[in-house]
Order: structure tokens, then C-alpha cells, then sequence
């Protein structure tokens, strides 16, 4: 993705890489040692995306948005804002009612209770007007690695994926809805139409 980055020319077309990975923490250039409590086995890889640390496993759909700032006009807090309505949009479209934002914590978050349950963490980055790294929105996976860390660097902070928001939804289906999303949200020119 960096190398994919550093390579675009203006007439490079925007992508959008679909991926679900294998247990991994990412710790993105805000992360603080004492985010990460209890790891295990589970591999740490530092980024240079901005946030602090996440957990990505399967289940999840991580969706890494390699788009061209400049030609979209856009403003990277524009984009965020645009990757965050996408992720909402999705969530409704699979029966996710009143996903919403949190003033000063990136991503999407649902009522749980009497708070907030994040279920889609945001970390890009913005290389020569270029952006890379992505969203992440949990589908149908295992909860308990987030346990390890203070996700996205709160204390305390409740995730929660659609599944469990009762959510008929498969890997498959979420990741084509949330990138069609994506695309048309933040204007980006795809090769693939």
C-alpha cells in the first residue's frame, strides 16, 4: 500500500483493497505503550497510519482506501467524515439502526445500554495528497482480543460487532456494500467502474 502510494501518478486510478485479515494489533503513530495490556500471542505490527491501537482478525472486514485527495477535492477531515457515513449506511442497510459518531473519537459506534459500542475503527494516512490505510468494521468475530487493549486508546471502551446487533450479515455481502459505499461517498475513480 505504501509502495502502491508512493508510485501514483495523477492519472492512477483510485482502489479500494477488501481484506480480512488474521489476528493482528496495529498500533497507529498516536498509540501509547500503555494501550496494549495483555497481547498474548496474538502479533503487534506498528503502522504509520494515524490512531492509536486495534485489533484486527477475521470476521472483520478492513477496507484500505488507496484514493487521490487532490483529484477528489477533498479535505482529509471531509473524507473521514465521508468514510464514517459510509460505514453508517451500511450498518442500516443490514438492520443496524442509529449507528452514529462521537464527537473527537473517530469511527461508528452503536447504543449499547446506557453508552456507546464502537463497531467501526477509522486510521488513514495522507502521503503527497494520496491517502492510504482505512476502516474497519466488525461483522462476525471473536470480541475477546480487544480485551488486550485500550481500544483506540479509551479505557474501558465497548466494542461490538453487527452480528451481535442482530444483523444478518456475511463477510461477503458487507464488504461489497460497505466499499460501494465508500466509492460513491468519497467520489473515488475506480478502475472497475
Amino acid at each position: 500500500m505504501q509502495d502502491f502510494t508512493k508510485a501514483r501518478t495523477p492519472d492512477t486510478s483510485d482502489e479500494l483493497w477488501l481484506v480480512e485479515h488474521s489476528p493482528v494489533y496495529t498500533l497507529g503513530q498516536a498509540s501509547k505503550p500503555e494501550h496494549l495490556l495483555n497481547p498474548g500471542n496474538i502479533p503487534v505490527i506498528q503502522t504509520d497510519r494515524g490512531g492509536q491501537v486495534t485489533y484486527h482478525g477475521p470476521g472483520q472486514v478492513m477496507v484500505y482506501i488507496l484514493a487521490d485527495l487532490k483529484r477528489s477535492g477533498h479535505y482529509i477531515k471531509q473524507m473521514v467524515n465521508e468514510i464514517e457515513e459510509s460505514v453508517i449506511l451500511t450498518l442500516t442497510g443490514f438492520g443496524v439502526e442509529h449507528a452514529c459518531r462521537k464527537d473527537g473519537a473517530p469511527g461508528v459506534y452503536v447504543p449499547m445500554g446506557n453508552t456507546l459500542a464502537k463497531i467501526a475503527a477509522l486510521g488513514i494516512k495522507v502521503r503527497n495528497g494520496s491517502t492510504y490505510h482505512g476502516v474497519a468494521l466488525n461483522v462476525d468475530m471473536d470480541l475477546k482480543p480487544f480485551d488486550g487493549i485500550n481500544p483506540c486508546g479509551y479505557a474501558g471502551l465497548q466494542t461490538v460487532n453487527m452480528v451481535d446487533m442482530g444483523a444478518r450479515a456475511q463477510w461477503d455481502d458487507v464488504a461489497q456494500a460497505l466499499a460501494t459505499q465508500i466509492a460513491g461517498q468519497c467520489g473515488l475513480r475506480l478502475s472497475n467502474g
